[in-house]
């Protein structure tokens, strides 16, 4: 039986700061610029929250 899920990973070739945005929109199979643009608007509406948050993704998600 093969495994076909696939891993959150950083992207390590997709990256602008560590990785994440590149990451999440490779394994959701979108741009990874449409992610950063999202990414970038939630932070700026959550009153820096976003920005916690992809600190704490940076953390936790391994790189590739």
């Amino acid at each position: 039986m093969p495994n076909d899920y696939k891993k959150l990973l950083r992207s390590k070739t997709n990256r602008t700061i560590c990785g994440v945005c590149g990451g999440l929109g490779e394994y959701i199979g979108v741009d990874p610029t449409v992610v950063r643009i999202i990414w970038l608007i939630a932070s700026i509406c959550s009153v820096g929250t976003g920005f916690v948050v992809y600190l704490l993704a940076a953390i936790i998600i391994p790189e590739e």
